[in-house]
């Protein structure tokens, strides 16, 4: 019988996540299907139990779900415990056990295209919401941490709150988006978390990176568009751009991973995903 993947969250109809993810399971010729379901609020734990009773045996969860599925599950890793955020969730020996692979997913895509790896690099980190801290969370907690994290939010309040409550021995600063800008010539790697420019808003930039040195690199979790204002500025620059097409195949490759104990083909994930928003 087949087993039963899927993706939680509402609405969903615009996920790439099945495409990459049936697509993973004909070439490695594993009899599954991944699904898209669609929750609404007002049914969430009965639909929770009603996949569980279905024999799930995986599945991610996005927008609005993270922090609520927690609740339905019966072991949360450490790290998504501290992120506060699940978004892969994992059955073993009949116990469902919840993951953050977003932040993980970030980190692999960004090393893939950072010279010399994590340590002694100043990360500037824009935002303070959910995403930037899977991000903040996961750098941190890596062997090779960086040197020093910088995180810009326009309630600095905000970004205080974040790095009071990481869990891990870290040099990191809260500070606002116009001190971010005056300090660029310190930064090695700057990360946009928040959703400025993305479409339709495409010609808004959530910061002005004109005193980055040309040794830097602009990350943009974005993918749609692919390149952003932000990133197409980069270019002009002589800034290397960094697009988010990494963070979501990665994150979606990590939990294929836990669920079958395999890593599937990234580049052909990757290629599902681009070919989709080039159609767009």
């Amino acid at each position: 019988m087949s087993k039963l993947y899927g993706l939680i969250g509402y609405p969903v109809g615009h996920s790439l996540s099945p495409a990459m993810h049936n697509d993973a399971f004909q070439r490695l010729k594993i009899d599954a299907r991944y699904e898209a379901f669609a929750i609404e609020p007002t049914h969430f734990g009965e639909s929770i139990e009603q996949l569980k009773q279905r024999g799930i045996e995986g599945f991610n969860v996005t927008i609005p779900y993270k922090v609520d599925i927690m609740e339905h599950l019966d072991e949360i890793d450490p790290l998504a415990q501290s992120i506060g955020a699940v978004n892969t969730v994992v059955k073993k020996n009949g116990r469902y056990i919840g993951y953050n692979t977003d932040g993980e997913g970030y980190a692999t895509s960004l090393l893939q295209h950072l010279d010399g790896g994590l340590s002694a690099k100043n990360i500037l980190i824009i935002g303070a919401g959910g995403a930037a801290k899977a991000i903040f969370y996961t750098l941190a907690s890596h062997s090779d941490a960086p040197a020093a994290f910088f995180i810009c939010n326009r309630t600095v309040a905000k970004a205080k709150e974040l790095i009071a409550q990481l869990p891990f021995q870290i040099k990191a600063k809260a500070i606002s988006i116009q001190e971010a800008e005056q300090r660029m010539g310190e930064i090695d790697v700057v990360i946009n978390t928040t959703s400025v420019g993305m479409y339709p808003h495409v010609e808004q930039m959530p910061i002005n990176i004109d005193l980055l040195g040309s040794h830097a690199i602009v990350s943009d979790i974005i993918y749609n568009p692919l390149e952003t204002k932000l990133l197409s500025t980069a270019k002009q620059l002589g800034i290397r751009p960094h697009n988010g097409v990494g963070m979501f195949v990665l994150q979606g490759a990590l939990a294929f991973e836990k669920w079958t104990g395999i890593f599937p083909n990234q580049e052909a994930m990757e290629q599902i995903v681009l070919n989709n928003l080039i159609e767009k």
